[in-house]
């Protein structure tokens, strides 16, 4: 979640506001809505952050690399999962309400942004941006560029995309409940078809790309100076 915002409520305190009612309140319905400047409404799915990881998911835990770094952990359900496999995990969330679910829930979590300093710089064995979060800030290649620093040389960077043939744009973003709306902030969506071009400006390489269900996924590694 970007801390970038125009007009309306945070969008950090909307979105927070209503994961906690999605773990507190698991079989309500959901109301919280994600809308680009194009009015068209993008993926959010609030029971699936607050539950366990999915199938598709576990395809990616398999290939984290101690320790790993979850960026935009939402309430920490990958960080979570893989302790509970004896991999060392840590989540970064800029919103402090997600953050203080996912400790709640038993995660080790730091609360800022993947654009702000982060602790272990040029340690970290892999790197999470599942749930759509290559779109943090709105510049994906700006972002791979910057997780990859972070890295270890031998480091992953494991991503979802959305599937061949879907668009890759930068966007502006606001959250809308029933009864209140956020401010703007940037984000961007990545298309598999997209990957190699943004993956190459931030000087990665993608190792593999695989799909499980209707999910897309990849690895990336910074290329070798």
């Amino acid at each position: 979640m970007s801390a970038e915002h125009r007009g309306g409520t945070p969008a950090i305190e909307l979105y927070g506001s209503e994961l906690l009612r999605a773990a507190e309140r698991p079989h309500r319905q959901r109301t919280l809505r994600a809308v680009d400047h194009h009015g068209h409404e993008l993926p959010l799915a609030l029971e699936r952050y607050v539950g366990q990881p999915s199938h598709e998911e576990a395809g990616v835990l398999d290939r984290a690399v101690s320790p790993v770094l979850d960026i935009g952990c939402g309430p920490g359900r990958h960080a979570l999962a893989l302790a509970q496999r004896g991999v060392m995990a840590v989540g970064l969330d800029i919103a402090p309400l997600a953050v203080q679910l996912a400790r709640r829930r038993g995660a080790v979590v730091i609360q800022g942004s993947i654009f702000d300093q982060v602790p272990g710089a040029g340690s970290w064995g892999s790197a999470l941006l599942l749930d759509g979060n290559i779109g943090i800030g709105g510049q994906p290649a700006e972002l791979l560029a910057r997780v990859a620093r972070l890295l270890r040389p031998d480091g992953l960077i494991l991503i979802e995309v959305e599937p061949r043939g879907a668009p890759s744009r930068a966007l502006r973003v606001s959250l809308h409940t029933g009864s209140a709306q956020s401010q703007s902030f940037p984000w961007a969506r990545l298309g598999m078809d997209g990957l190699a071009a943004i993956a190459a400006a931030a000087g990665c390489t993608i190792v593999e790309h695989w799909h499980s269900g209707d999910r897309w996924f990849a690895a990336l590694r910074a290329a070798a100076a």
